[in-house]
């Protein structure tokens, strides 16, 4: 049998994950109402269950986010979460808490979150022979450490393929924690790494003034898809349950299009049924994204930071010239309309926008265009007939339908089958009439039986299994088809697909290490029990519980500022960089060249003003 390729797609809110199943996904991932990752992306359990009942029509899945590491008086409450989240029908658990599989869990199958910093074969075998059906890797990872994981595990490997980037190792951040009490493993990031520094050598000479110097290009590996699953990847998911309809219906759409060239090509398999029809054009260049990255995915790449903004800046169009009362010249300006919206890096360096007012022999008017010279760059940021093609059109997801008519003693039969397994037939009895015109009665015979219109089918094929050519009356083979499909439907019903379950044995499998510091992000003392019985002498309290961060690095990232800024010199003892917010704050950052990493820390603040 084939191996299965799984498409899965963010949900922020029920309607979002309608809207993904729709565009094609084969699984959708959605937050629950407490102990998500993205606290204000909580949802809650009824709307998990409508959610879970729409996408299994499909074949598809549902997986829940409990993926924040939990104090000691909530994982009590964390238990009857899962509980009822399972009895909504839900198909796995995401988890980073690893005192939630000492709970009592139902058997409900568990998937490790990437905030459990699942980067190396020790680790992630170590969480297979825990229990986990399923492991979501690291974001820093190569093909080539994925492919090492592959050869030493056998458990399920989940990829992200599109969406924002960690400048930080998922799980190992606490910059925000530190700062101001909001932890990204409680999921409250205040996301400083998208704010403006200010970077310095030793010596306080600025090497880049008011810049976004951690803020990351977002991830898209489209074209490396084929890649992913040559190393072991079966999941492909799209980051952003933050992120709303537009973009999960552009962005599922378009990886559902890509994906399905890869199981076509390599001979691999859907993982759901139903095939979407949307009424766009994807393109992921028209969803807010900080320009794309394949990130390290090759290894180590020179450029996957934003660092002059983390705001959308669009689709580049061309240089504006001949600026003057609002209005300026653009080479190919029909591409935009009124309505769109356009953005610009001003004289001074900063990210301003624009409404288009009109557009006329090449000169565009529009709302402000201060700080906007000749030769300024323009972009287009919002494309409003997209746009308006995206909330009008969406997706609409269709089984493949089979029809044969044939003639039969006392009448005709049209037998209905679809690609869930499900057959059913319709009978019209009464005097057979030979046509009189066999070609155009053939003809009204295929074109009524193909009239699918709004129901949940599109015609893969229809065979006609006559004896000679018989006329027909159209209302009758209105009525034929209509109750076939009536009888296919009611067919399908007792063809639900059981729940894969999964119970817990638990074991005492050695943990890759017999310590744990503040980065191991225990919290609780279900969690602590884990990490003992599985050989950890040693567990330092998390940081959300009080742990002293003070000289203790509180970013760890693959991502290096040297490397980025042409500094790099690998091989060699570096000094550290300082940097510096609009806060006050100071931070240090160190090097591990022989790693390929960065580490910061917190100096102290305020800074004085000079």
């Amino acid at each position: 049998m084939a191996e299965k390729l799984e498409l899965l797609a963010p949900a922020k809110n029920l309607s979002c994950g309608i809207d993904a199943v729709n565009c094609g996904a084969d699984a959708v991932y959605i937050g629950a109402e407490r102990f998500s990752a993205r606290v204000s992306a909580g949802n809650d359990i009824a709307d998990i269950e409508r959610l879970s009942a729409y996408a299994h029509k499909y074949r598809a899945k549902v997986y829940v986010a409990l993926n924040t590491i939990m104090h000691e008086e909530e994982l009590s409450r964390a238990r009857l979460l899962v509980r009822r989240i399972w009895e909504a029908g839900a198909d796995a658990l995401i988890v980073q808490d690893m005192g939630l599989l000492e709970a009592g869990l139902p058997p409900i199958p568990l998937i490790a979150s990437t905030q459990a910093h699942n980067t190396t074969p020790e680790k992630v075998l170590f969480l297979e022979k825990a229990g986990f059906k399923r492991v979501i890797l690291a974001r820093e990872l190569s093909l080539e450490q994925i492919k090492a994981i592959r050869a030493k595990t056998s458990v399920e490997l989940e990829s992200f393929v599109h969406g924002a980037l960690c400048v930080c190792y998922s799980g190992q951040c606490y910059l925000s924690c530190a700062l101001g009490g909001r932890s990204g493993n409680r999921g409250e990031c205040a996301q400083p790494c998208r704010k403006v520094y200010t970077l310095k050598d030793a010596s306080g000479e600025a090497i880049a003034v008011n810049k976004h110097l951690l803020s990351l290009k977002d991830l898209n590996l489209s074209r490396r898809l084929a890649h992913l699953a040559a190393a072991g990847v079966t999941s492909f998911k799209i980051e952003g349950r933050l992120k709303d309809r537009d973009y999960v219906r552009n962005i599922v759409a378009f990886y559902r299009r890509e994906l399905d060239k890869v199981i076509e090509k390599k001979g691999y398999a859907r993982a759901s049924i139903g095939r979407s029809f949307a009424g766009f054009e994807p393109n992921p260049a028209k969803t807010f994204n900080r320009g794309y990255t394949e990130y390290f995915i090759d290894g180590n790449p020179a450029d996957v930071a934003s660092p002059d903004t983390p705001k959308f800046v669009g689709e580049k169009l061309g240089p504006a010239t001949d600026v003057k009362n609002g209005s300026f010249r653009l080479h190919g300006a029909d591409r935009l309309h009124p309505g769109d919206g356009i953005s610009y890096f001003d004289k001074t360096g900063v990210l301003a926008g624009s409404l288009v007012n009109g557009v006329l022999a090449g000169r565009v008017r529009a709302d402000n265009l201060k700080g906007m010279e000749n030769g300024t760059l323009v972009y287009r940021n919002l494309d409003k007939d997209f746009m308006r093609a995206l909330e009008r059109e969406g997706a609409q997801r269709k089984f493949a339908l089979r029809l044969e008519f044939s003639d039969c003693d006392g009448g005709f039969l049209l037998k209905a089958s679809d690609e869930r397994g499900a057959a059913g037939e319709a009978r019209w009895r009464g005097v057979k009439s030979q046509a009189q015109k066999p070609e155009q009665a053939l003809d009204t015979m295929r074109k009524q039986l193909s009239k699918l219109g709004e129901t949940d089918f599109y015609l893969e094929a229809l065979e006609l299994k006559l004896s000679k050519p018989y006329f027909l009356p159209v209302s009758a083979l209105n009525d034929l088809r209509r109750d076939a499909l009536a009888a296919l439907e009611k067919a399908a019903a007792g063809l639900a697909s059981p729940r894969e379950e999964i119970k817990l044995a638990p074991n005492d499998y050695p943990y890759p290490t017999d310590k744990l510091d503040y980065t191991g992000n225990v919290l609780n003392s279900l969690a602590a029990a884990f990490y003992k019985r599985h050989g950890v002498k040693e567990i330092a309290m998390a940081a959300e519980g009080g742990a002293d961060l003070a000289g203790k690095p509180l970013m760890t990232s693959k991502f290096c500022l040297r490397r980025q800024l042409g500094l790099c010199r690998k091989g060699k003892s570096v000094e550290p960089l300082f940097m510096e917010d609009a806060e006050g704050h100071k931070f240090r950052l160190e090097f591990d060249c022989a790693r390929c990493e960065m580490k910061l820390f917190l100096e102290g603040g305020p800074v004085e003003k000079e």
